[in-house]
């Protein structure tokens, strides 16, 4: 029976179009998401899901950010990115990539800046955790890469 439930759970996820990232709140890679995965997110119709996958790959947030803004509003493309990103390289990213995040000010976009080279991941949450909570190191982590 234990091992039932996961995979009953898995397949009522699959079901309702969601996928276990997306339930679990992460942000999906606009160069990696299929397109079941992109289809499950608000404001993503066929058309742009087709539009990401056949645009692929992206080096920056600003390449999809052009493309998507030709049919989404400011709004909706904010939405957008608490759901899709391309991750920002957290050593080389201009600084208008990183307010690209969703919740990224001026000030926090210094502080990634600040800190860099970054070593590892690790580092990153350390010092981010300096200005804010665990969970939004957590949340801004999904962000960023050292790629």
């Amino acid at each position: 029976m234990k091992k039932v439930l996961p995979a009953l759970l898995i397949g009522l996820i699959s079901t309702l179009g969601l996928t276990l990232a997306n339930a679990e709140g992460e942000v999906l890679n606009a160069n990696t998401a299929t397109a079941e995965e992109l289809s499950a997110i608000p404001n993503m119709d066929e058309f742009l899901v087709e539009a990401v996958i056949n645009n692929r790959p992206y080096a920056t947030i600003g390449a999809l950010d052009e493309l998507l803004g030709a049919d989404l509003s400011n709004e909706e493309l904010e939405a957008l990115y608490a759901h899709l990103f391309v991750p920002v390289n957290l050593n080389t990213a201009d600084k208008s990539d990183i307010l690209m995040i969703p919740g990224v000010g001026d000030r926090m976009a210094h502080e990634f800046e600040e800190y860099r080279p970054y070593s590892n991941i690790e580092q990153f949450r350390r010092e981010m955790s300096k200005y804010v909570d665990e969970k939004e190191v957590a949340r801004l982590a999904q962000y960023v890469t050292l790629d």
